[in-house]
């Protein structure tokens, strides 16, 4: 997760700035965001906050909003390609040489895995899955001891080679900007995460 701790001074002046003022960024902040990406996370809109629990703004996000032609023309020059999530309100790096490779397809499938999981455990929780994307709702203790309870459900994680079961696969996700720990014992998917899960939904009930 970035450090947003130097970045909030200069956050105004950089909206300001003319799109594509190669000047007006900092490299610090440019390389901040180039970690995020190299990390294999999405960068979303809106983070949360441990110290205050709730959700605040992301200023990577902001700044990628801001400057998007710049930072566009800039990750082409590097042989990639920002794209924007308009829906999900998040960014992603994809490799403009990147033919669906296997690592590639090996970490979609496994983010699917565990989207499809949480979500049909919701789902058939009676719970709207707009809730799991919010901080006050979500997955909470009991549903996480009922999913890691249930064992066709650690089969299918150990198939995804989640072999330490669900706290490994929810780590996973959380690592990728796609589900935030909100507590303990209570996660929630980001909207990016979100937006992820809708389309899988959508491509299954379409099959």
């Amino acid at each position: 997760m970035p450090d947003f701790s130097d970045m909030t001074e200069t956050e105004n002046s950089l909206s300001a700035a003319p799109v594509g003022s190669f000047e007006q960024i900092l490299p610090a902040h440019s390389a901040a965001i180039y970690r995020e990406f190299l990390a294999g996370r999405v960068i979303v809109r809106d983070v949360w906050d441990n110290n205050r629990s709730e959700l605040r703004a992301n200023p990577l996000y902001n700044l990628l909003y801001n400057h998007l032609s710049h930072f566009r023309t800039f990750y082409e020059h590097l042989g990639s390609e920002l794209v924007f999530n308009e829906t999900g309100a998040f960014f992603f790096l994809k490799e403009s040489s990147d033919d669906e490779s296997e690592e590639h397809d090996e970490n979609a499938f496994r983010v699917q895995v565990v989207l499809l999981l949480i979500g049909r455990y919701f789902a058939r929780s009676g719970r709207d899955l707009d809730y799991l994307g919010r901080p006050g709702a979500g997955l909470n203790e009991q549903d996480l001891e009922a999913m890691a309870g249930d064992d066709e459900y650690q089969d299918i994680l150990r198939a995804a080679r989640f072999e330490k079961g669900l706290t490994e696969a929810l780590d996973y996700l959380e690592k990728r900007n796609l589900v935030f720990r909100a507590g303990a014992g209570r996660y929630f998917l980001s909207s990016a995460g979100l937006y992820f899960l809708g389309q899988l939904v959508q491509e299954y009930e379409q099959a």
